[in-house]
């Protein structure tokens, strides 16, 4: 089958430039709805991508794989056009609702939902449910029992405490390998501050809670300076970090972020204040993350796979759409839900991938 994509937009980097160029282009696409032109309406698939904000690195990311991915299958088949309409939820639930409805009205054929608040993915399973239209929720995973009120409603992401472990793991590793270099005050005990998503966010706080849980699994005792919540954004967490800096200096000794946007703000604040940098790790492995790696200036990140992710979501959608048992076509686990694997990223791990010279001995 051939592929064709007509997306929102046209991005080519996650950055602020290009999201606001997304914006615009997605009122366009909106206006459109999901709904194919002219005679070619039967052999178009309409797709409506809900997405909780493209100001996320990471969200953006996904979009602009699945739109990718869709274009790179093109040659598959010379019948099926893909039509992917994007819309920016702005961190509100009631415009990412109102975005849905439209979807809806307009004739989607399936909705990926990357939705702003879970405790509202009842209502919304229940409007698709309604319509028959299939819900595919990815990243931001609603809870159990509104998975199950709809046998075509289907989730696609990773288990967020193996992210935390690995984060964690991180650290040990590190501080283990040079503890002379971290310990600063050399009591033995890991000083940190952690940056948090969001409040009642899933993956914040099950990052949060397993990233401390491999430390002290291993033995280790911790201690914690600093925790507070900066909305996955980095501009908010290095104003959180400035203040923590001026209230605690050097004395913190990690800073567990848990992503990589606000462990890059992070760094912005630690660098701009001239102080010796503390351990820094995130989660997602995103392209800026990946340089500041290579860097040096994040000590590792766990690869969070938004490239997975996309092409999950695009098998489920073409399995959805010609009717064939989604099983067959992704990993089911409950007749719902895609478990995507986590994987840490260091300087050696890019080295090995050929993404940058051999660390010296």
């Amino acid at each position: 089958m051939r592929r064709t994509t007509r997306s929102c937009s046209s991005r080519s980097r996650p950055d602020r430039l290009a999201a606001l160029a997304l914006g615009a282009a997605m009122l366009l696409t909106l206006a459109a709805g999901c709904r194919a032109d002219g005679g070619g309406r039967d052999n178009t698939l309409r797709v409506g991508v809900a997405l909780y904000t493209q100001d996320d690195t990471f969200i953006s990311t996904v979009a602009q794989d699945l739109e990718r991915l869709a274009r790179e299958a093109e040659g598959e088949d010379g019948e099926l056009k893909i039509n992917l309409s994007v819309a920016d939820g702005r961190s509100n639930q009631t415009t990412q609702m109102d975005q849905v409805d439209q979807f809806l009205s307009r004739g989607c054929d399936v909705l990926c939902v990357n939705i702003v608040d879970r405790t509202a993915a009842a209502v919304l399973i229940d409007k698709a449910e309604e319509a028959g239209v299939p819900v595919i929720f990815f990243n931001r995973q609603p809870v159990a029992e509104d998975i199950q009120r709809w046998e075509q409603i289907y989730y696609v992401g990773a288990r967020a405490e193996e992210g935390g472990t690995l984060q964690g793991q991180l650290v040990l590793e590190a501080w283990q390998a040079d503890q002379a270099r971290w310990d600063r005050n050399g009591d033995g005990v890991v000083q940190y501050a952690m940056l948090e998503g969001e409040p009642g966010h899933q993956d914040a706080l099950l990052r949060t809670e397993y990233s401390v849980k491999a430390l002290t699994d291993a033995g280790l005792e911790v201690e914690k300076l600093a925790s507070d919540t900066a909305n996955w954004n980095r501009g908010q967490a290095e104003a959180k970090m400035k203040q923590w800096l001026e209230e605690f200096g050097e004395e913190i000794e990690v800073v567990f972020s848990n992503n990589d946007d606000m462990a890059l703000g992070a760094i912005d604040a630690i660098r701009e204040a001239g102080l010796e940098p503390p351990l820094v790790v995130g989660v997602d492995a995103t392209a800026p993350a990946l340089e500041a790696v290579a860097a040096g200036t994040l000590q590792g990140t766990v690869l969070n796979d938004a490239q997975g992710i996309a092409g999950a979501m695009l098998d489920l959608v073409l399995a959805l759409n010609r009717g064939e048992d989604p099983g067959e076509a992704v990993d089911l686990e409950d007749g719902h839900y895609v478990w995507l694997p986590y994987r840490q990223i260091t300087r050696e791990t890019l080295a090995e991938e050929g993404q940058l010279p051999l660390p010296a001995n």
